[in-house]
């Protein structure tokens, strides 16, 4: 039986909407900055949605990439590259040369995309559609398109030989990815995995397709758009980019005199079994994973002060059944639990949202800081846990959890702790 390890978290690295590095993500995070603006890279005039939490001011090259790689590659992939070359330098490891410091084959990729490259299908369907021999077909579609491809790279790049997988399942993808990774390391299979996720969706058919499946909203006015827990909500915001963490064993982080954020302790995952696009209306399944979570955690409520993270994604069905998840998982005590939801500042991240909530998280019980849910002014009666309004607060959180719910019912909850 394999050896039982504990997993902490020595880096990482993010590309989003609120910021290009850690630092600008998590001091935008605390301000309560919003990332959403009009889309201005295509007119969206005839589209149902105008919004979006775009990137801004991003140039793969300063992140190990050439231009022939860039020409070749999709977006998500190259938010995922960069966010996880970032994560590498943040953590210190390298696998190969001088600098070396772990065993390739100890050293593994879970790195997942919601839906991959979609930009590039869009393009060259567009092309099979008006000529369909197909001869103006790109070579690199398909290796530029398959959502594990961002992993592959990942690999590549960091002469990771170890597991690599790359999990799909829809805006649960990252959490399920970070989860697994600490099962890996735990388990002994694994001394490092870079893990996480990335997404490139907000294309004129991604705004298509959301919108028509109402899931979307048709806020005019980006800055008061994304509204988790707002009785005013009427659909999430769509939002790009690419969030790594670096989970490690204890032993080799400690054996390298690596830093570390903290420590991963708990992993829930469910399905709801019930619908392909809304959540189990009860609430039950979302709380069996959280509960999961918290018990592996060690979860005391008479010693622990809990942050949660929530998936918070500002559709009616998710805020509401999340609510009740919260309080059949946590009883009384998920009224003294803090909440926040960052969607209200980054939109949707799709396959990268869950792993750029794990960071918010990570840094929320390093430095006990709960950041805002902000646009929350008229809250939803039935949404009365503390969802954190508006502004930042300082809390002794001991214990954090994010937890995100996927199309299909697909559930994952990760817990956190402070080294100690």
């Amino acid at each position: 039986m394999a050896k039982n390890h504990r997993a902490v978290v020595t880096g990482l690295g993010i590309i989003s909407p609120i910021g290009n590095d850690v630092p600008t993500f998590w001091e935008n995070l605390k301000k309560g900055v919003c990332g959403i603006e009009t889309i201005t890279e295509y007119d969206t005039s005839l589209l149902p949605a105008h919004i979006a939490g775009k990137i801004k001011d991003f140039d793969p090259l300063q992140y190990g990439m050439d231009k022939a790689f860039v020409r070749k590659q999709g977006m998500f992939t190259q938010y995922g590259v960069a966010a996880a070359h970032q994560a590498m330098e943040d953590a210190g490891l390298c696998s190969q040369g001088e600098g070396a410091n772990i065993d390739p084959f100890r050293l593994g990729v879970y790195v997942g995309s919601g839906i991959g490259g979609f930009e590039i299908m869009f393009r060259e369907i567009a092309k099979m559609v008006e000529d369909p021999s197909g001869q103006w077909i790109s070579p690199m579609f398909i290796p530029s398109m398959i959502s594990n491809i961002a992993a592959g790279h990942i690999a590549i790049k960091n002469f990771a030989q170890g597991p690599c997988l790359d999990i799909v399942t829809a805006c649960a993808t990252s959490s399920h990815c970070i989860g697994e990774a600490f099962r890996a390391v735990a388990g002994g299979h694994a001394d490092a995995i870079i893990t996480g996720g990335c997404e490139y969706a907000t294309i004129p058919l991604g705004i298509a397709g959301f919108a028509n499946a109402k899931a979307l909203s048709r806020a005019t006015d980006p800055k008061y758009a994304s509204l988790p827990f707002n009785a005013n909500r009427a659909g999430f915001v769509m939002g790009d980019g690419g969030a790594i963490l670096i989970l490690e064993s204890l032993e080799h982080a400690q054996e390298r005199g690596a830093r570390i954020y903290g420590e991963i302790v708990g992993y829930g995952n469910t399905c709801d079994a019930y619908h392909s696009t809304a959540p189990r209306p009860e609430g039950t399944t979302q709380a069996h994973c959280i509960r999961e979570a918290l018990d592996e955690a060690g979860y005391d409520p008479a010693k622990d002060c809990l942050y949660i993270n929530a998936h918070g994604t500002g559709t009616h069905l998710n805020d509401l059944s999340e609510t009740k998840a919260y309080k059949l998982a946590l009883g009384d005590d998920a009224y003294k639990a803090h909440i926040t939801s960052i969607k209200s500042m980054t939109g949707h991240m799709f396959g990268a949202a869950g792993a750029a909530e794990a960071i918010a998280t990570v840094l929320s019980l390093r430095e006990g800081i709960v950041t805002p849910t902000i646009h929350l002014d008229t809250p939803d009666p039935e949404c009365d846990l503390d969802y954190t309004p508006n502004v930042a607060v300082e809390a002794p959180v001991t214990l954090g959890i994010s937890d995100s719910l996927g199309f299909g019912g697909h559930n994952a909850c990760i817990a956190f702790r402070n080294f100690k």
